[in-house]
Order: structure tokens, then sequence, then C-alpha cells
């Protein structure tokens, strides 16, 4: 959310106590998930170090809100399929492409909710509708992460163009080379994120 206010400093004390600067008053970890819902911006710094730990409480807001019933949002296979990800050769990739996938979703959301509001209306099979919409999202956000990777890859660039292998030098063929193996990964990782979406 674009904001051209300074985001709220929120420390936290060797207690796990968390104190909002802005309010000059102790929160909770579900008034920091309400902050983000509201679109308030802030970032985390440990009170003894200063380091930023903006990451790690957010991940514990999500383990929070998770552990509610009937609040979580991540299936169980994606889960595991992203612990798969850490310490993986893919596991560059994996924050580029979800952060560009939720980008796309945000962006949709209204169109998605009308979607849906219509897709109620349906008396048979209610829900088919909103499921449709929302693989033909994850098929698009796919193609366009693809494009992306290839708009940044000069070699790739260059065949596109019509350069052809007579006018690849020989740097150039080995980086092909490699960038097939990466495409390969890339396809791979896609059936597996696709797989996942069917399967929640």
């Amino acid at each position: 959310m674009a904001n051209d206010k300074q985001p709220i400093t929120i420390k936290k004390y060797a207690n796990r106590r968390l104190y909002n600067t802005g309010t000059s008053a102790y929160v909770t970890l579900e008034d920091l998930a309400q902050m983000v819902k509201a679109g308030d911006d802030f970032v985390v710094f440990d009170a003894k170090t200063g380091e930023d730990i903006t990451r790690p409480v957010l991940a514990q807001i999500i383990f929070e809100q998770e552990g509610k019933e009937g609040q979580s949002l991540l299936p169980i296979a994606f889960l595991r399929q992203l612990i798969r990800f850490y310490g993986d050769s893919m596991q560059m990739l994996v924050p580029s492409y979800l952060e560009f996938s939720f980008d796309k979703f945000v962006g949709e959301q209204q169109k998605m909710r009308e979607q849906f509001t219509s897709a109620l209306g349906v008396p048979e099979v209610p829900g088919a509708q909103v499921f449709n919409a929302m693989e033909e999202t994850a098929r698009r956000n796919i193609a366009l992460f693809n494009q992306a990777l290839t708009m940044f890859n000069p070699f790739v660039a260059t065949a596109a163009a019509g350069g052809g292998p007579k006018a690849a030098s020989e740097p150039q063929k080995a980086a092909g080379a490699d960038i097939d193996e990466l495409r390969k990964q890339i396809a791979d990782m896609q059936r597996n994120i696709e797989s996942l979406s069917k399967k929640s």
C-alpha cells in the first residue's frame, strides 16, 4: 500500500512484549494483525540489539491466525512443498513468484469478488465459477512470470528476435543450456504449484 508516512516503529522486548512507539502503548500480535488489515505499515525491531525482526513477527502472526478454527488459509500440501523449497536450488525464485502472484491476485480481487457473488446465485455447483476464475488467474500469473523472466534474459531475447544459432557465441550457447535447465526447473515448480492449487 502506497503511503508517504513513515512506518510505525514497534519494539520487541526480552519479555516478548511489543511496544508501539507511535501510540506509546504495548500491543499484541492481534493488534499488529489488525494494523496490517487496516493498511498501517510498521517495522519491528529488537529493543536490545536493534535488529529488524519484522519478517519473523509477521510469520508469527500468520502462525497464530492459522491456529484459529476456521481461519486457516494455507493448505497442508502447500506448506509441505514450501518447506521442501528451503535450501533447494529454486529457493531464490520462490519469493519473487509468490510476490508476483499475490500482486496480481490483489489487483484482480474486486473482479473475483464480483465473480464470487455471481457464483453464489447459481443453485448448482455454487463455487465452480470462482474456482475456474482462480485457476485462470493462476495460469495467467505463471505465463506473465515466465514472460518477465524472459524479458530480463538477453540471450532469450536475442533468440526471440531471430538472431538464430549462428549469431550466438560460445558463451551464449553455454548460457542457453543453463537457461534451458532453469526453464525446466521453473516448469517443475509450476506443475507443483498448479497441483497444489487443485488440491486446495
